[in-house]
């Protein structure tokens, strides 16, 4: 096999792209001592940039309510990456870049929101770990039941 046909995957360049702290209700909301229900929502975005590099963006946002209408605090964070994927299947590609990548992109955010949200005066929030490819089949498993005019039952 020439050397022209491996596969190859490397980590070009990750960085925070975007990042945003919210605390509406400050100061007064510090002198809460009820315990906030914690949200956390995940997506993971791919493009292409150039010939073989691609970006990855997983997208964190967690929010503190106490209640339903009282917000201790949201914070957002996209943690990026450039990925060199050359020589790889196309049937492939789409899972490299939101399962693989998102792992590697992972403990970055998590390091980004814990910070903030300690930044913003609140006890650190740390992230469970993720089971990106487990995500990925629900997603693609949805996709295809509403392409078939299946409604998922949640």
């Amino acid at each position: 096999m020439s050397e022209n046909a491996q596969p190859v995957f490397s980590i070009e360049k990750l960085y925070v792209k975007d990042l945003s702290v919210e605390v509406p209700g400050a100061p007064q909301i510090f002198l809460e001592r009820e315990a906030p229900q914690v949200n956390v929502q995940l997506r993971t975005e791919g493009q292409n940039v150039d010939d073989g590099v691609f970006e990855v963006t997983l997208t964190v946002t967690v929010s503190a309510k106490i209640g339903e209408d009282r917000t201790l605090f949201l914070v957002e964070v996209a943690q990026a990456g450039i990925f060199q994927i050359r020589n790889v299947p196309d049937a492939d590609l789409e899972p490299v870049m939101m399962i693989g990548c998102p792992n590697i992109l992972f403990p970055y955010a998590r390091e980004a929101v814990s910070d903030a949200v300690t930044r913003a005066g609140f006890q650190p929030v740390l992230l469970s770990p993720v089971n990106f490819e487990a995500l990925y089949q629900s997603q693609r498993q949805q996709v295809a039941q509403q392409a078939a005019g299946e409604v998922p039952i949640q």
